[in-house]
């Protein structure tokens, strides 16, 4: 899809050459800067300047909040990237004739230009993250890039750090406020924490798509099994024992902690030795877990094959 000149309603030519006119939208002879504002007096320099090197532009609206939030992220990735894209921003309420050329029809709308045509575009408030994936596609990453929030936040977890995770995912979704895979990592942070009560709160709170989806479930099966868990000081209690009873629980205790694959096993190996256990209760939990992993999970496409060699 052509992108048209804005001064004459005609598509920029592909094939136009190179050297047809000053390629830089700032003076003659000078390098282009990595951030510019597009604007009637310049945006036809910058299409014909996506000859040479693509340009990103980002068509924002003052009064849009999303448009507030995005653009800082389009200019930090801007510099991230020294230049490999120039990154033109279109004020759509001073430009409206443009943006109506260009096929603006809201804001945030970011279209990838190159060569004169469009190659690419998406609208609405992206995190940063699927923004970096999205640039992705086209160019290849600055070797220095900075880790994300995203994989700050999921990397303290991991780590235990449920704190850090916690602030990091409150930011985010503060930032982001309609990406909901955001609100269901803070909730799995703030069970992590130990404050299941405002992990339900936040996942209740969810859209009916994305509090009935794999994600939240497996939140809400954290937390479920955090309260049907026994405390440490119980398990102590059990001592030596390792009855039936004291496998179940053991392995309820290790669901509750994320301890996912040690739980499965223990559940599978209880299945095989006494299926009878509280009603085929550690079959029945092998599927809340799978439930909560999510169908595509490696641990759920697994320990699946491995209940059903069980049964059959």
């Amino acid at each position: 899809m052509p992108i048209v000149d804005p001064r004459t309603g005609e598509p920029l030519a592909p094939d136009m050459p190179a050297g047809a006119s000053d390629p830089a939208p700032g003076p003659a002879g000078e390098a282009p800067e990595v951030i510019v504002d597009a604007d009637a007096s310049n945006i036809q320099q910058l299409l014909e300047f996506s000859m040479q090197v693509p340009v990103l532009l980002g068509c924002w609206s003052p009064s849009s909040e999303p448009c507030k939030r995005l653009l800082p992220v389009l200019e930090k990735l801007a510099r991230e990237y020294q230049g490999i894209f120039i990154l033109a921003k279109l004020n759509i309420d001073e430009n409206r004739e443009i943006a109506a050329q260009l096929g603006v029809s809201s804001a945030p709308d970011v279209k990838l230009i190159s060569q004169g045509g469009l190659v690419d575009h998406f609208q609405g408030a992206l995190p940063e993250k699927e923004v970096r994936e999205w640039l992705g596609r086209y160019f290849p990453a600055p070797e220095d890039a900075p880790i994300s929030p995203e994989e700050q936040a999921a990397e303290a977890l991991a780590a235990g750090d449920a704190a850090t995770a916690r602030a990091l995912y409150e930011e985010l979704v503060q930032q982001n406020p309609q990406h909901y895979p955001y609100q269901v990592a803070l909730a799995r942070a703030l069970v992590a924490e130990g404050n299941a009560t405002d992990a339900r709160a936040l996942l209740d709170n969810l859209p009916p798509e994305e509090r009935d989806a794999p994600p939240a479930r497996g939140v809400r099966a954290s937390i479920e099994f955090g309260e049907e868990a026994p405390s440490a000081e119980a398990l102590a209690a059990l001592g030596e024992r390792d009855d039936s009873e004291a496998q179940y629980l053991r392995a309820l205790r290790r669901v509750a902690d994320g301890d996912y694959e040690t739980a499965l096993d223990a559940l599978l190996a209880l299945m095989k030795a006494d299926r009878a256990y509280g009603d085929d209760a550690a079959r029945k939990t092998l599927l809340r877990v799978f439930d909560a992993l999510g169908a595509d999970h490696p641990l759920t496409v697994s320990y699946r094959r491995k209940l059903f060699a069980l049964l059959y």
